[in-house]
């Protein structure tokens, strides 16, 4: 051996070890194993599919790797899918059905290709409504879901334009990478009464903002949001109160007759219905009930985006004149419905405050409209006003409109429901309220004249106009009445200086104006308030503390068979309860004696958005709905 060499033996030895660590190392990284992943990662690959991304289900994998086509789906995607569309020798039915649907759906995505996305539709209704019962998915398949949002996204993107982005359902034959798809939609579908529903967009790509939460009925079917176009000659009477401006939601359900014999033969055809909440919540499909997508929050946040209702609170104060509606003989006493009428449903009606809108209600109408023990028991009714004019000239538009509308829409008196009105008013629209519910007798007339008004010498209109702003009598629609942070006795911050400029500010409407001047024309002497001639009051002005009107309002109590609630918010909990206020109003002036109940709420003065407000008129209407 050479010094510093190394032996034969010993190189061998040095090889041998090698070798030997080589297999100890390796068995460290088996060629089948596990590792350990955290939970976010776990849950993640649970939830894969290609509605979340562009990573397919694991079933689908499963389905390629079967088949040995995994890899060639990354290059000739088309390819792949029409291979699998002629038929798996040993997978189930439902398994490549679902296959197709997810890999047909994937390369709509990536390739803009719209007729994949309807094929990806077909398919998935092929699995969620096979023709044998058997095939049909379990509830606990995670399938199940993915599949009803494939077919729900499938038709909105298969039927969707893209400039402008929006969903065009029309009838025709549309091509499938198999062969075609005949659909027949009938012209009486997009028929809302007297509207006809158009310009659709897929509910699931508004990004709602502003409400607090996101309502998604669940179900089968493209949630679309819809406008509304009047059809010129036409008038039902349920919808008479409903305004164009609102967008409704509805869902779009292609029905595809003899599918499986379709698709080996390469023609689907099917029939497309458009439905709306008012009409039905669930399809029949060989004789299955499914339930139907909508999203109504999106409706709701749509008819709010851009309207010009939030310009008009501030203008609707300062200007008794300002067009709050576009002027039309059936709405001529300001009251609104969200919604056809339909008998049997509870009104419940909504009042807002000063320099305030219906829009406000929001919050509030999103969630008794998607909460399922009270949307189909109530309709939603709103009223609005020029919000600077007298509280009286305010509320007899109010009762004589509530009379008005339940006359028009049960003439016969036969809908109880409508005799268990709930109405709700914020801040002023609670004084508006409660003026629904009293009997005031001749206590506003006599501080205004001092002769009966049958002796008073004037034209018929400006005697109905004060009979009905000066004399009030309990709306025998009201069941219960709910006031929330209202100045029942005055808001101090209308006083003083604050009063005095909102009095220069505010204009009043001639339509209030003219009755006036005629009666200190014709019956002067009648007069008991000659200040009235100069200086008519503005709301600003009633709800002044030292008002005599709030004064004379706060003195007369709810009707027996009323009943009243108080939502009462307040800032600053921390101080004495005599300190008590939300900012404009005090709470010694919107606590009532006598209400059936009161919560005080901590928050600022527009405490009709606060969840704590919501929840409490919530169970408001719940006991409603227990009273005979």
């Amino acid at each position: 051996m050479k010094p510093g060499g190394i032996s034969k033996f010993s190189s061998r030895a040095v090889i041998a070890a090698i070798f030997l660590a080589a297999i100890v190392s390796a068995g460290c990284a088996t060629p089948v194993g596990v590792r350990r992943m955290d939970s976010q990662e776990a849950h993640g690959k649970l939830a894969e599919s290609v509605l979340a991304g562009e990573k397919l289900s694991a079933p689908t994998v499963q389905i390629l790797n079967r088949s040995g086509l995994a890899r060639k789906f990354g290059d000739e995607p088309a390819e792949v899918i029409a291979a699998i569309h002629r038929g798996l020798p040993t997978a189930r039915e439902p398994d490549r059905l679902f296959a197709l649907a997810e890999l047909s759906f994937l390369h709509a995505k990536r390739s803009g290709e719209t007729t994949y996305f309807l094929a990806a539709a077909v398919y998935a209704y092929a699995f969620l409504f096979p023709l044998q019962a058997q095939d049909s998915p379990d509830a606990f398949d995670p399938r199940l879901r993915t599949a009803v949002d494939l077919y729900n996204q499938g038709l909105a993107e298969g039927f969707s334009e893209q400039d402008p982005k929006r969903v065009v359902l029309r009838d025709g034959s549309y091509k499938l990478h198999f062969g075609e798809l005949d659909v027949r939609i009938n012209a009486e579908e997009f028929r809302w009464g007297p509207f006809r529903l158009e310009d659709f967009v897929a509910a699931s790509e508004l990004d709602v903002r502003g409400l607090r939460n996101d309502y998604r009925w669940p179900g089968v079917g493209a949630a679309l949001v819809g406008s509304l176009k009047h059809v010129k000659g036409e008038y039902e009477r349920d919808f008479a109160r409903v305004p164009s401006s609102l967008k409704v939601p509805a869902t779009a359900f292609l029905h595809l007759a003899n599918l499986e014999e379709g698709l080996r033969a390469g023609r689907v055809t099917g029939e497309l219905a458009l439905y709306t909440t008012q009409e039905s919540t669930t399809v029949n499909v060989g004789g299955r009930e499914a339930p139907l997508e909508y999203r109504p929050t999106a409706a709701l946040a749509y008819t709010l985006e851009g309207s010009q209702v939030y310009d008009l609170e501030l203008k609707g104060l300062l200007s008794g004149e300002l067009s709050l509606f576009r002027q039309s003989a059936r709405f001529k006493d300001n009251v609104f419905l969200m919604a056809p009428y339909r008998p049997g449903r509870i009104p419940v009606v909504f009042v807002h405050g000063t320099a305030s809108s219906p829009a406000r209600w929001a919050q509030m109408l999103n969630e008794i409209l998607n909460d399922p023990e009270l949307r189909d028991q109530y309709q939603m009714w709103l009223f609005t006003y020029n919000t600077g004019n007298p509280i009286l000239y305010s509320a007899g538009i109010l009762a004589q409109g509530l009379r008005n509308v339940v006359q028009e829409l049960d003439p016969e008196g036969r809908d109880q429901a409508l005799r268990k009105m709930v109405v709700i008013g914020h801040s002023q629209g609670g004084i508006l309220t409660k003026l629904t519910s009293i009997d005031s007798g001749s206590r506003f007339w006599d501080q205004t004249f001092k002769v009966p008004i049958d002796q008073l010498d004037v034209s018929p209109e400006t005697r109905e106009l004060l009979q009905r702003s000066l004399f009030y009598e309990p709306i025998a629609s009201v069941r219960r009445v709910v006031f929330i942070a209202t100045p029942h006795r005055g808001s101090f911050l209308v006083g003083g200086q604050v009063g005095e400029l909102l009095r220069k500010l505010i204009t009043l409407p001639f339509a209030m104006l003219s009755p006036l001047q005629e009666v200190f024309q014709r019956s002067p002497e009648a007069v008991a308030n000659r200040s009235l001639k100069d200086d008519i009051p503005r709301s600003t002005d009633n709800m002044d503390p030292d008002s005599q009107f709030i004064k004379t309002y706060a003195s007369i109590p709810i009707a027996a068979g009323v009943i009243a609630h108080s939502i009462i918010a307040v800032a600053n909990p921390a101080d004495p309860k005599a300190r008590w206020n939300d900012g404009v109003v005090a709470y010694t002036s919107a606590h009532l004696e006598g209400v059936a109940s009161e919560l005080i709420v901590h928050s600022g003065h527009s405490t009709q958005e606060e969840p704590q407000s919501i929840e409490e008129v919530r169970r408001i209407l719940l006991e409603n709905l227990k009273q005979p």
